[in-house]
């Protein structure tokens, strides 16, 4: 094969014609003043008189770090996993709301509410003889806890069905104007 290159130095040279003309200073981005704009200054950053071309930071530049922002927009929100994600969050919501109703029966209880209502409905019906309407009896732990947990299934299967029914008019609509545009930041 046959070298169309042309003539080339020794593998020595290149070495030490570098340091025979000094240590390499790269090329600066501004031109140095009295330069005459760049033109005709020697290569590797020395001026006319042997100093240093030193860069400069323009006027009026920024000291203060930068805040990066990026553009995204939520293009399709997957059915599946929107699903997935409201039946999880729905059962802790029922959870909670069968806890929440058990605690406050119990501090309701504990303060009298129960005997005392029943007491006045008692008093304002005239049914004192025992054939009235007993509130304590009706409004009973086990009774108020299946009512809730009733409601709490009801809610589960609805907030279920509602956010994939959602997710699915999402994609519809996002396909005709483009989705949700998000302006993230990052924080310092």
């Amino acid at each position: 094969m046959t070298d169309t290159r042309g003539q080339q130095p020794p593998y020595e040279a290149y070495g030490s014609q570098q340091q025979a003309a000094g240590p390499y200073h790269p090329p600066q981005a501004y031109p140095q003043p009295g330069d005459g704009g760049g033109q005709g200054r020697p290569v590797g950053g020395v001026g006319a008189a042997g100093t240093t071309a030193v860069r400069r930071p323009r006027t009026g530049a920024r000291t203060t770090p930068r805040t990066r922002k990026a553009r995204l927009r939520v293009a399709k929100a997957d059915p599946w996993s929107v699903m997935k994600v409201s039946f999880l969050l729905s059962i802790a919501l029922g959870v909670c709301t069968v806890v929440a109703a058990a605690v406050l029966w119990m501090v309701m209880d504990a303060m009298g509410v129960f005997s005392t209502v029943g007491g006045t409905i008692s008093e304002a019906t005239g049914s004192n003889e025992g054939n009235g309407f007993d509130l304590q009896s009706f409004l009973s732990l086990p009774r108020v806890l299946m009512f809730t947990a009733v409601i709490a299934v009801i809610d589960v299967v609805l907030a279920t069905a509602l956010s994939t029914l959602g997710a699915f008019i999402y994609n519809l609509s996002a396909g005709f104007v483009g989705g949700v545009e998000l302006t993230l930041a990052e924080d310092e």
